[in-house]
């Protein structure tokens, strides 16, 4: 079986997907690690056919538009599980809700799937797809763009659509957390919308599995301050536990 794959390969991975190619330099400027160390990553991805060697670095296949989301999925995804059941045992039947754009968001909708009485508002079309299956479900999609990488949806109109909803819970992932509770992005629209999402909310609920606390991510969401509950699968680092002491954040540890 193929080993899973590190954070930064999945990073390396969103970066090539974006900008079509990837060169050694300047990945080991990025990530601040050795050339060797990326030119490493860059063979395990490419003997896994998720890229293609170039000289000085790799190139994204054409054909390979949706493998960067895929494997996010794939990480962890046994953790994702057990955050998912936690995460959605906080929220109570006929409750209103906005879940945003991740595959642990995901997980989390299926989760609530045996709920009752939910309406439920999101700019993730997996989500909307998941829930809409659910008898006793509203659910309300956002407009705006289609990312076709993992079918969310950004820009101003689902900003727009969102402001217009104070729900209960706000449920939202993020790509990394770092050291000093800071959520982190890597694409400014979906972050806006991540914003307005946590703005219009009664309580956060934050989903975020262990391989977050090892990412690095350039755009800010918020902090782990401006969270109600956070749910994790394994025991955050002693800053970040220390944080949700003094933030009275509730932690979730779905072990």
């Amino acid at each position: 079986m193929a080993q899973p794959l590190q954070p930064r390969q999945i990073d390396i991975l969103d970066i090539a997907r974006k900008e079509g190619r990837v060169e050694v330099d300047s990945l080991a400027a990025h990530f601040a690690v050795t050339p060797q160390t990326i030119r490493k990553d860059l063979n395990e991805l490419c003997d896994l056919e998720k890229l293609q060697r170039v000289h000085g670095g790799a190139v994204y296949p054409s054909n390979t538009a949706n493998l960067a989301y895929q494997a996010r999925r794939d990480m962890a995804s046994e953790g994702k599980a057990r955050i998912a059941e936690a995460a959605a045992a906080v929220v109570p039947d006929n409750s209103s809700l906005i879940l945003n754009i991740g595959t642990t968001t995901e997980q989390v909708a299926h989760a609530l799937s045996r709920h009752s009485g939910l309406m439920v508002i999101t700019n993730n079309l997996n989500v909307a797809f998941i829930l809409s299956d659910t008898e006793d479900a509203e659910v309300v999609i956002t407009g705006g763009m289609v990312r076709k990488s993992d079918r969310g949806i950004i820009g101003a109109a689902a900003v727009d659509l969102i402001r217009q909803f104070k729900v209960d819970f706000a449920i939202i992932g993020a790509s990394a957390i770092d050291e000093d509770g800071e959520l982190l992005d890597f694409d400014y629209r979906e972050v806006r919308v991540a914003q307005a999402i946590i703005e219009q909310a009664r309580r956060k609920i934050l989903v975020a599995d262990h391989m977050k606390f090892q990412r690095r991510a350039p755009v800010q969401i918020g902090s782990l301050r401006d969270i109600d509950y956070f749910v994790t699968d394994a025991p955050p680092p002693k800053p970040i536990a220390q944080l949700c002491q003094e933030a009275r954040v509730e932690l979730i540890v779905a072990e």
